[in-house]
């Protein structure tokens, strides 16, 4: 069986590449996402703080808006680079 898989990638390596870009855009896409909800849930909490008590005013501390600020970029490098690997793929 692991003659055929690798039989099968010498022949077509465009495959493994543009494999590899999958490998790269899930984690990104996944990251991406979970960060988007992570920040939703942080605005509802807000929101819900406000009505409880409206005379304060919760706010994000700067170490969570530090840490969503790079993983939004990691996660659009990630899937930069899944971009980028793909259109090599294409060229293979």
């Amino acid at each position: 069986m692991s003659l055929h898989l690798m039989t099968l990638f010498t022949a077509h390596p465009a495959k493994l590449v543009n494999l590899l870009a999958l490998l790269l855009a899930f984690p990104g896409s996944w990251l991406l996402h979970a960060t988007r909800r992570r920040e939703q849930r942080a605005m509802a909490s807000i929101v819900s703080q406000r009505q409880r008590q409206p005379n304060v005013e919760p706010t994000l501390d700067w170490a969570t808006l530090r840490m969503n600020r790079f993983f939004y970029r990691f996660g659009f490098a990630c899937l930069g680079l899944a971009l980028l690997v793909s259109w090599i793929s294409t060229r293979v």
